[in-house]
């Protein structure tokens, strides 16, 4: 996997995915460099690459789903579940709302999500854990289980530590240091 996340890392910088300068994070911290997940995502070898590493950390966790928080966790989503199918052990993918819907089935999940089964949550970033947390919930509320919670990049800000001290087994593709040097998580 060593290789597959050094690549990736290779083509967050190539794609301008890693900016350095003044930015406010959707916790409301400030920080000097921004990780634009989406532009590894949605990019055709980054969606390669992202599934890749992901997939071998959902089948040894077994988990029969993955989702996460919309917008940054759905292309996610969407590239494991197809490399899943490619495969031949299909692993559906699931999207939360932020805010439940006020119309029509009014769900808060979209997608083929078997309420009790087990499941693998995952997000482009995670800083205060927050969109992950908000995934979690969402997910156990239809009594899934989760088995997996991973992001592309852990900023290393509190929340992969708070993620583990409530006893979530957290994994991160990146990781950020304090002067925002980000390096391939190793192990």
């Amino acid at each position: 996997m060593s290789e597959t996340v050094d690549r990736l890392l290779a083509l967050a910088l190539e794609r301008g995915a890693i900016k350095y300068g003044d930015f406010t994070l959707t916790s409301g911290k400030k920080s000097s460099y921004y990780f634009d997940g989406r532009l590894l995502s949605l990019d055709p070898e980054g969606a390669h690459l992202i599934s890749k590493a992901l997939l071998p950390l959902l089948r040894q966790a077994g988990a029969q789903a993955v989702g996460g928080t919309t917008l940054g966790a759905d292309p996610i989503v969407a590239a494991v579940a197809l490399a899943s199918h490619l495969e031949g052990g299909p692993i559906p993918a699931f999207i939360v709302r932020k805010e439940s819907k006020t119309h029509g089935t009014k769900q808060n999940i979209e997608g083929p999500l078997i309420p009790g089964c087990k499941v693998a949550i995952v997000d482009d970033v995670c800083t205060t854990g927050g969109s992950l947390f908000h995934a979690i919930e969402a997910a156990e509320a239809v009594g899934c289980t989760v088995v997996k919670v991973v992001s592309l990049l852990d900023r290393n800000e509190g929340g992969s530590e708070e993620m583990r001290k409530r006893g979530y087994d957290f994994s991160a593709l990146l990781a950020a240091t304090p002067e925002g040097k980000i390096k391939p998580v190793s192990g």
